[in-house]
């Protein structure tokens, strides 16, 4: 029994099909945030102002590709390091990577281990960089920040777990950033991942206003 891989329509010689299912992806969405970062120079200022402490001298999956792979895996609802070895051929991850493959698991891990104090400082002046473009468009008439905790459940030995009265429960209890206009609350929005853990139950309002 033969199989038709690829065959042309009469009506119409320019039309073929096949059925190979060709490279999908659930994640086309990203391709507008890449149009969004590249308007505002996210990439070129990665490249003046963002390096870890690595001794290698040369990495094919550079700081600066690491860490954008990251922004656009948790944009994308990934936040785990090991979903990058699932996503190394995506094509669309590819495309807006511009790169024949994704950094693996371990080459991940690696990157955020170099990470430190030093970083985070640079973090910080990045962001001032793209706060004062954005402002520049349009300067917000306030900014509201809502503080609260919450409950990531351990059900193992994790290391730094403690019990928590509050949630009656074992886990880890960080402080979140939500923005406090829009009252986007899920954890896949926060302004801020996590500011700093905290074994005791406070939540804390805030506005500012510019």
């Amino acid at each position: 029994m033969s199989i038709v891989n690829t065959f042309s329509l009469q009506s119409n010689r320019q039309i073929k099909i096949n059925f190979d299912g060709g490279d999908l992806s659930s994640d086309a969405g990203l391709l507008l945030i890449k149009e969004f970062i590249s308007r505002l120079g996210i990439e070129r200022i990665l490249n003046r102002s963002f390096k870890t402490d690595d001794s290698a001298v040369f990495r094919y999956h550079t700081d600066r590709d690491n860490l954008l792979q990251m922004i656009y895996m948790i944009m994308a609802g990934y936040f785990e390091d090991d979903a990058s070895d699932e996503l190394t051929n995506d094509p669309v991850f590819k495309a807006v990577l511009e790169k024949s493959a994704l950094a693996s698991q371990p080459t991940v891990s690696r990157f955020f281990n170099r990470m430190d104090e030093d970083t985070l400082k640079q973090f910080q002046e990045i962001s001032r960089i793209l706060r004062k473009r954005i402002y520049s468009i349009q300067m917000p008439q306030a900014v509201i920040l809502d503080l609260d905790s919450t409950l990531l459940a351990a059900y193992g030995k994790q290391e730094g777990r403690a019990f928590n009265f509050h949630y009656q429960s074992n886990g880890y209890h960080p402080l979140v950033c939500y923005d406090g206009i829009t009252g986007e609350s899920s954890r896949r929005r926060w302004l801020t991942a996590v500011l700093s853990q905290h074994r005791t139950y406070r939540s804390v309002y805030g506005a500012f206003n510019s």
